[in-house]
């Protein structure tokens, strides 16, 4: 074994254990990597709502009203189901998405 390179496992892993203080630590970090990852898209997808929703009420958007509807409503689902299944219920950053929505729907008539 080559120095400086730690201890390996048959598989050239390190062994399990050999960086945590308990059992858990390993795990626990990933499932909060994973959490984060579902928060950062589930952000995205209401960034995405609070555009097709500003869209939605531009004058100059009307003839293509009823796609930008259809879009909105898929969205909507797909977050639905995202939060479901990922068991996001009631996130900080989906108050955000709100707030940036009516802070920016206030400054339309400027």
């Amino acid at each position: 074994m080559r120095e400086g390179h730690g201890h390996r496992g048959r598989h050239g892993h390190r062994e399990h254990g050999e960086h945590r203080e308990n059992g858990h630590h390993h795990h626990k970090s990933a499932q909060t990597f994973r959490r984060g990852r579902a928060l950062a898209f589930l952000e995205k997808l209401q960034v995405n709502q609070a555009t097709l929703k500003r869209q939605l009420i531009d004058p100059e958007l009307e003839s293509i009203k009823a796609v930008i509807s259809g879009e909105l409503k898929a969205t909507e689902s797909i977050m639905d189901e995202f939060i479901h299944m990922f068991q996001l219920h009631e996130t900080a950053s989906e108050e955000q998405a709100e707030e940036v929505f009516q802070t920016t729907k206030g400054h339309e008539g400027d």
